[in-house]
C-alpha cells in the first residue's frame, strides 16, 4: 500500500526509549520517507543497572533518563533524514523555539505525533495518596503539553494536516490507581473530539490512539502473566502495532477519519 507520505515532514515527541512507542513510529515513518523532527526529555528515575537486561521497570526507566544514542544509530542504518530536539513540550516558549527549528530545517511541518507521557513512577497516584505535584506534573506533560504543541501546529499549518494524540486503552477506567494519569489521557481524548471539529476547515484530521498494555520495556513476566488472560488476542501489544496505526492515521488513505479514539489494544478494555 503506497501511504504517499514521502517528503512529508513529521514532529514526534517522547522518542528516546529504543523500545518505545515514539521510537517504532519514527523508525516506520523514516521508512516511508518522512522527514522527521523528534522531540525528548530525559527523566530522570533511580534504576538498578543489573536489572536493566531484562524486561521490567529498571530496563523501562534506564531507557527514559537516557539520550536518543541508540535511536539515531537505526535511523542513521534507514538513511533517514532527521533532527533531534530535547526540549521541554510543557513550557510554551520551548514549544514555539522547537517549532522554529523544524520549520527552518524542513519547512512546514505535515504531521504532529504527540506521544510523550508522563506518569507517576511510584504510588502516589491513589486517592489516598496524590499529592499537588503528581497532578501538576502529569498534567503539565499529558494535557499542556499535548495542547501546546497542537496549537502551534495548527498556527503554522500549510496545506495537509494530521495530528496523532496518545491515550491509553483504560482511560475511563483506571482500577483505584494512576487516576491521575489516567484523568489526563481521558482530557486527551476530550479535546481530540473538540479540535477536530474546530480544525476540519483546515483540512486537518485529529485523532487518538489508545494502546493496550504495550511492551515498551517495563512489563516483566511476571506482569505479562496476569496480564495476558486479560487480553482476547493473548499476546502483549508490541509497540510495531501502535506504529501500523499511526501509518494509517498519518496517511491520505485516513483522510476522512478525524475524531476518532481508535483502541489498539487486542481486545483489552473493551
Amino acid at each position: 500500500m503506497n501511504l504517499s507520505l514521502q517528503n512529508k515532514t513529521a514532529i514526534i515527541t517522547g522518542t528516546n526509549n529504543p523500545q518505545g512507542i515514539g521510537a517504532a513510529i519514527a523508525l516506520a515513518f523514516a521508512r516511508e520517507g518522512v522527514r522527521l523532527a523528534l522531540v525528548y526529555k530525559k527523566i530522570p528515575h533511580s534504576y538498578d543497572e543489573s536489572k536493566t537486561k531484562a524486561d521490567g521497570v529498571d530496563r523501562y526507566f534506564k531507557a527514559n533518563s537516557g539520550d536518543m544514542a541508540e535511536v539515531e544509530e537505526q535511523l542513521r542504518a534507514l538513511n533517514a533524514e532527521y533532527i533531534i530536539l530535547e526540549s521541554d513540550i510543557s513550557n510554551e516558549q520551548c514549544v514555539k523555539a522547537l517549532f522554529d527549528r523544524v520549520s527552518k530545517r524542513f519547512g512546514k511541518v505535515d504531521i504532529l505525533v504527540n506521544n510523550a507521557a508522563a506518569a507517576d513512577d511510584g504510588d502516589n497516584d491513589t486517592i489516598e495518596t496524590l499529592t499537588q505535584n503528581v497532578i501538576d506534573e502529569t498534567f503539565a506533560v499529558n494535557v499542556r503539553g499535548t495542547l501546546l504543541m497542537t496549537c502551534e501546529f495548527v498556527k503554522r499549518r500549510g496545506d495537509y494536516g494530521r495530528i496523532i494524540n496518545f491515550s491509553t486503552d483504560a482511560a475511563q477506567a483506571f482500577p483505584g490507581v494512576q487516576i491521575t494519569y489516567s484523568a489526563s489521557k481521558a482530557a486527551i481524548e476530550a479535546f481530540t473530539r473538540s479540535i477536530a471539529i474546530g480544525v476540519g476547515k483546515y483540512n486537518i484530521t485529529v485523532n487518538c490512539i489508545a494502546p493496550g498494555p504495550t511492551q515498551t520495556g517495563w512489563i516483566d513476566d511476571e506482569l505479562a502473566n496476569a496480564v495476558l488472560p486479560t487480553i482476547p488476542l493473548g499476546k502483549l501489544i508490541q509497540p510495531q502495532d501502535i506504529a501500523q496505526t499511526a501509518l494509517f492515521l498519518a496517511s491520505e488513505h485516513a483522510a476522512m477519519v478525524t475524531g476518532q479514539v481508535i483502541k489498539v489494544s487486542g481486545g483489552h478494555a473493551l
